[in-house]
């Protein structure tokens, strides 16, 4: 199977060819995918270089002749490091653009802290009107690019990961998907994170919700859950816990509910190790998600 990132250069390379609005800016990571893409639209694909407020820059001036521009680097390089462009020559302006990712939390662990991104989220969350999307397959990863580059001008993020569930849902880039219904507790599983949640809950007397757009975030689809399976929630999220949870509180603001928000720690993990070894450390393999999701619902079926 493809990596998001794989599918991700495929498809805009693709867009490209389609659509004579779309542009992309690179900051050097990811050109080997644009190469050929280069060569056939020489003025719509732009490396500006190793210099990321320059690319964020770069890319609102083109929202603002009229084109729909694509940005991409690690996740670290493209929310954390041009914020105050983020929030000034996009959203001060009223620009449109497309921020895909790379990297996400910790998929390169050997990079380095100054590679890992795991408050990008958050951090988006305190500008007004942005999409997330927060694909969990390589075809999910498609589908929300799509809707990304048709969105009008709008600002959209799509977080891009190497971590991947076995199979992909039908998502319309809106709405939070039923995977299993329950009676003891809602379980919102975000992106690559499904897999995992499904294992943990595995004979337990939850509904698992699955979330690849989480901004907005789908509160009617939250609340229609919570009806038939109480106001217990638990979010998994693959980047910093505790993202959603007052998003969770906003939706279900008229009833009592209790919220626990699992994801990444704030805690510097400073070893190098794998991917898994981080995932883990945060307490997001399936037994630890199964120990954690259990005790706040006890929701343990019998013989369980």
């Amino acid at each position: 199977m493809d990596t998001m990132r794989d599918r991700f250069a495929l498809v805009v390379s693709r867009l490209l060819d389609d659509d004579p609005r779309v542009a992309v800016v690179l900051a050097e990571i990811g050109r080997d995918g644009f190469a050929e893409a280069a060569r056939r639209h020489p003025d719509r694909v732009i490396n500006v270089g190793i210099r990321e407020q320059l690319l964020v820059g770069a890319a609102a001036g083109l929202a603002l002749t009229g084109l729909r521009p694509v940005v991409h680097t690690f996740a670290s390089f493209l929310v954390e490091r041009p914020f105050e462009q983020l929030k000034l020559d996009l959203g001060h302006q009223d620009t449109g653009a497309v921020l895909v990712s790379a990297a996400a939390s910790f998929d390169w662990p050997a990079g380095g802290y100054t590679h890992m991104a795991p408050g990008d989220v958050a951090l988006l969350d305190t500008l007004d009107g942005w999409t997330v999307h927060v694909p969990g397959h390589p075809d999910e990863a498609e589908t929300l690019l799509r809707h990304a580059v048709a969105a009008g001008d709008d600002r959209v993020y799509v977080r891009l990961s190497v971590q991947s569930n076995r199979h992909a849902r039908a998502i319309d880039g809106r709405t939070f998907v039923t995977v299993r219904e329950g009676g003891r507790g809602v379980v919102v599983a975000v992106g690559p994170m499904l897999d995992a949640v499904l294992a943990a809950t595995e004979g337990l007397d939850v509904t698992v919700l699955y979330a690849t757009t989480v901004r907005p975030f789908d509160a009617a689809g939250l609340r229609r859950a919570t009806q038939a399976a109480g106001n217990d929630v638990v979010l998994v999220e693959p980047y910093l816990a505790g993202t959603s949870t007052g998003a969770v509180s906003e939706a279900l603001a008229d009833v009592p509910h209790r919220v626990l928000g699992l994801g990444v720690g704030r805690r510097e993990l400073r070893r190098y190790g794998g991917l898994e070894d981080h995932v883990a450390a945060h307490g997001l393999d399936a037994h630890s998600l199964r120990e954690r999701i259990g005790g706040f619902v006890g929701a343990y079926a019998s013989g369980a």
